[in-house]
């Protein structure tokens, strides 16, 4: 199972995807598993990293961007199973906007390289439920701000209709508990399923 989850800061992509992970785990999957696509990466980086990411000036920051997204698609290869958060979509809505201001970019050039067979799931939420969100379990480097909650996610609804990947659905998260989001995660994902990721679902439900 190879999936692309993407969506607005605080819709759920990293709770689903680390759902998939434990999930994987329980049936004797192991995936590989990347969500460290926003600035700063607080995942693999120390705090004083995280500030060196921070402040990066912003055509370094593209030039890293781009080159993390071309070896990830090289991995989305290596690997039969992959998770990825964000990815190239999530740069696309945030580079220009948040990073490297007024500089344009392209991704549809990265899908034609990606595996046939990866899944894009889009999580979505209403705009109140992604501010209370914001209130509630505040980033440590939270990065958009309340204001733009409604533009942001119409571009990520935009990417993710334009996108060319084939496999492709989307979720509202604005009721789901991390447990119910994984479980229409797995419903969904059925009729997009390899052979073998099909085997592994019907046998470890």
């Amino acid at each position: 199972m190879r999936v692309i989850v993407v969506g607005c800061e605080y819709s759920g992509v990293s709770t689903l995807i680390d759902g998939i992970y434990e999930w994987g785990q329980k049936c004797g999957v192991q995936h590989h598993l990347d969500d460290h696509f926003t600035i700063p990466d607080a995942f693999h980086l120390t705090d004083e990293e995280q500030q060196g990411m921070l402040d990066m000036l912003p055509g370094i920051k593209e030039r890293f961007q781009r080159f993390q997204i071309v070896y990830h698609v090289h991995l989305m290869h290596k690997f039969e199973h992959v998770l990825m958060g964000g990815f190239h979509i999530e740069e696309m809505v945030y580079g220009p906007r948040y990073y490297y201001p007024g500089k344009n970019i392209q991704i549809r050039e990265y899908e034609v390289d990606l595996p046939k067979d990866v899944i894009l799931v889009h999580l979505h939420a209403q705009p109140e439920v992604i501010r209370k969100r914001m209130d509630d379990a505040p980033h440590p480097h939270s990065l958009v701000p309340k204001e733009d909650v409604e533009t942001v996610s119409d571009h990520f609804k935009d990417e993710v209709r334009m996108s060319w990947i084939q496999r492709k659905f989307d979720i509202d998260t604005s009721d789901l508990s991390p447990t119910q989001l994984l479980d229409t995660f797995l419903a969904r994902s059925v009729p997009y399923l390899n052979a073998s990721d099909g085997n592994t679902r019907i046998l470890n439900g």
